[in-house]
C-alpha cells in the first residue's frame, strides 16, 4: 500500500513538474507570440521576456518579427507596346498583426505561396500597362513602388505589409534580343559606313585642293626661276660683253684655250681637222698671230 502511494506520489510530483514547466514560455527580442487554447486564439504577445499560459490547455505559435524576404520565380510580362519581357522581382514583407496572419494564412508556407501569386499578378498588371521603354527607363523606381502598394492593398487583411519590391532586371527574352542586336548591330554597320564614305571624300577633297596648290606653287617658282635664270643669264651676257669690248684679241684667246682644253681632255683623243681650221690658229703662231 505504501509503495502504491509513494509512487502515485511520484507520478503527481513529475507531472506537477511538466505542468509548471509547461506553464512558461520565452518570447525573443525578434519574435511575437500567438496564445491558442484548444486551438482558438486568446491573445498575442509582443513583449519579449518570459511569459505564462495554461499548461495543457493553451499552446503558444512564434511568428518573426523581422523582414522577410520573399524571392518569386521569374515572370513573363506583355508590355502595352506587345513586346514580350522576361522580368525578375523580389519582395521584402514582415508580418504586422500575428492574429490576423494566423486567422488568414496559418502558416508562413502559405504566407510564401499566397504573396508569391500576389508579387506575380501585380507584376503583370502594372507593368503590363506600360510601354517597354518605360519599364527600362528612370521610371522604374515608381512601377516598383506602384506593384508594393498594389500588394499591400491586396494584403491588408492578412496581417502582413509588403516593405519594398525591387525589379532585378527586365529584358526581352534571348531570341528577340539577338534579333535586335543583330538590328543594331547593322544599324552601326550602316552609319560606320556612311562615315568612312564621307571621310573618303573628304579626304579626296583635301588630296585635291592639295595637289592643286602644289601645281600652283609649282608653277609660280619655275615662272620666277626662269624670270632669275634669263635674268642671270642677261647679266653673264651683258657682263662678259663688257669685258670683251675691253681686249677682244686677249678674249678671243682666251675662249680658244678653253676650247682646247675641253675638247683635247684625255690622253688618247683624237681630233681630226684641216691644217688651216679656224680652230687650230693659234698651233704654230705666238701672241699676235706671228
Amino acid at each position: 500500500m505504501n509503495r502504491v502511494v509513494v509512487l502515485a506520489a511520484g507520478i503527481i510530483g513529475i507531472v506537477a513538474v511538466i505542468g509548471l514547466f509547461s506553464s512558461f514560455y520565452v518570447v525573443g527580442q525578434t519574435e511575437s507570440a500567438l496564445v491558442l487554447q484548444f486551438g482558438a486564439p486568446q491573445a498575442v504577445v509582443t513583449d519579449p521576456g518570459l511569459h505564462f499560459k495554461t499548461p495543457l490547455t493553451q499552446s503558444v505559435l512564434f511568428f518573426d518579427k523581422r523582414v522577410l524576404n520573399l524571392d518569386a520565380p521569374t515572370e513573363e510580362v506583355i508590355s502595352s507596346d506587345k513586346k514580350r519581357m522576361i522580368v525578375d522581382a523580389f519582395a521584402r514583407w514582415r508580418i504586422t498583426d500575428p492574429l490576423r496572419y494566423y486567422q488568414a494564412l496559418q502558416d508562413h508556407d502559405n504566407a510564401v505561396s499566397k504573396l508569391t501569386a500576389l508579387l506575380s499578378s501585380s507584376v503583370r498588371r502594372v507593368l503590363g500597362s506600360q510601354s517597354f521603354s518605360d519599364v527600362l527607363s528612370s521610371k522604374r523606381a515608381e512601377l516598383m513602388i506602384d506593384i508594393r502598394n498594389a500588394m499591400n492593398q491586396e494584403t491588408a487583411n492578412f496581417g502582413i505589409k509588403v516593405v519594398d519590391v525591387r525589379i532585378l532586371h527586365a529584358d526581352l527574352p534571348q531570341a528577340n534580343s539577338e534579333a535586335i542586336f543583330n538590328r543594331m548591330k547593322k544599324e552601326r554597320e550602316r552609319e560606320a559606313a556612311e562615315y568612312r564614305a564621307e571621310g573618303a571624300e573628304t579626304a579626296q577633297r583635301i588630296r585635291a585642293r592639295a595637289d592643286r596648290e602644289v601645281t600652283v606653287l609649282t608653277a609660280e617658282a619655275t615662272r620666277e626661276s626662269e624670270i632669275l635664270r634669263g635674268e642671270g643669264d642677261a647679266e653673264k651676257t651683258r657682263i662678259l660683253g663688257q669685258a670683251f669690248s675691253q681686249d677682244p684679241e686677249f678674249f678671243a684667246f682666251w675662249r680658244t684655250m678653253q676650247a682646247y682644253q675641253d675638247s683635247l681632255a684625255g690622253s688618247n683623243t683624237t681630233v681630226v681637222l684641216s691644217p688651216d681650221s679656224d680652230f687650230l690658229k693659234y698651233f704654230g703662231k705666238g701672241p699676235g698671230g706671228k
